[in-house]
């Protein structure tokens, strides 16, 4: 565990941080330093089952991971309701802050976490993987390709998975205290950010949420949907599911071409990613065939998106560190973002499907 490695701090021992504990070992500028839960037993049970070294330390409480000197960055895969508390207080602890979606409650919640991050000078940035992959990148020169792709039209995203009644009964996201925003903060998040990854971040100017939704008991979102609108005639559309099967749709449309890709949020392979464009569509043999077939572009990537995510968050945090640089603002301002437009999402559908306007930065 040399200096030159920005050392991580996990506070929660949910499912999702045995995937970045893995991203932490495989991102070659980090290393994980700490693992902190309710009970010494359960941050040990966590290490064992998931091959930790001995060097890790292993604390019964969130706060000592916070106090320890020698930890950079915090990740925390808390439940929502809980990330105001932590996330501040992380940040007033000169802690730099890798946080799960959804990253609050509301975007007053968000402005709280981010102005606390500012004041104390550490990096923030929320845990959507997909954002950092080689793959996304590639999307993005093809999407400001004004030959191939042209105008942005609409941008069509859907996230369904199913589960079983034990998920329904006891995970985090049925419960209202914990995870309100059920699929439409977990997987609905995604669909969002997909979208305005799309529209190159510029806010819609009002949603409306599909009519309908599907809640459990306690009122918790288990499917949902809702169309976009921006003043300039763009649109999109998304739709996110616990009840049916996964599906990961992410469509762009332009004047000239279009992209799509079946696997947005988690790849189906870690080292070999895919997506398809079209340009100069067209039919032939009385629309029988299209003409040109769509073009399959293969990237290639030695680590899986969520290392990606740590390699960049830990290059943000030593150029901190080391060369006195001042946080990379892109990241937040993605995040309060896609939160403006989640809280908007919600609002409609509490109101029965009303228009809302969007919150404007």
């Amino acid at each position: 565990m040399g200096d030159s490695m920005v050392r991580f701090g996990i506070i929660g021992v949910a499912k999702i941080a045995k995937k970045i504990s893995r991203a932490i070992a495989l991102a070659p500028n980090a290393t994980l330093f700490a693992i902190g839960s309710r009970s010494i037993e359960k941050a040990s049970n966590f290490a064992f089952d998931n091959g930790l070294s001995s060097e890790v330390k292993i604390y019964g409480s969130y706060e000592v991971v916070l106090d320890d000197p020698d930890v950079d960055v915090v990740y925390i895969p808390l439940p929502t309701s809980l990330h105001l508390r932590w996330a501040v207080l992380a940040a007033e602890k000169k802690k730099h802050v890798l946080i799960e979606k959804p990253v609050a409650l509301s975007v007053v919640e968000l402005d709280m976490i981010l102005e606390a991050c500012k004041v104390n000078g550490v990096q923030f940035m929320d845990g959507t993987m997909w954002m950092h992959s080689p793959r996304t990148a590639k999307m993005k020169e093809f999407l400001c390709d004004a030959k191939m792709f042209g105008q942005l039209k609409s941008v069509h995203s859907i996230y369904t998975f199913e589960v079983d009644s034990s998920f329904l009964a006891n995970d985090i996201r049925t419960k209202p205290d914990l995870d309100g925003f059920g699929a439409l903060g977990d997987i609905g998040w995604y669909c969002i950010r997909a979208i305005l990854f799309a529209a190159d971040f510029k806010l819609p100017k009002k949603v409306i949420a599909f009519p309908n939704p599907v809640l459990n008991e306690s009122g918790v979102i288990l499917s949902c949907g809702c169309s976009l609108f921006w003043d300039d005639g763009k649109l999109a559309t998304f739709y996110c599911s616990f009840l049916e099967y996964m599906t990961q749709n992410m469509t762009v449309i332009g004047t000239n071409g279009t992209l799509h890709l079946t696997d947005f949020g988690i790849p189906y392979t870690e080292k070999e990613l895919r997506f398809y464009t079209n340009s100069k569509y067209g039919f032939i043999e009385h629309v029988a065939s299209s003409k040109p077939l769509p073009n399959i572009h293969i990237i290639p990537t030695d680590l899986p998106q969520e290392a990606h995510m740590v390699m960049e968050f830990s290059h943000l945090v030593k150029q901190i560190k080391e060369n006195g640089s001042k946080p990379e603002e892109k990241w937040p301002t993605m995040s309060k973002k896609t939160q403006l437009v989640l809280d908007a999402v919600k609002a409609s559908l509490d109101r029965g499907s009303e228009v809302v306007e969007v919150g404007q930065m």
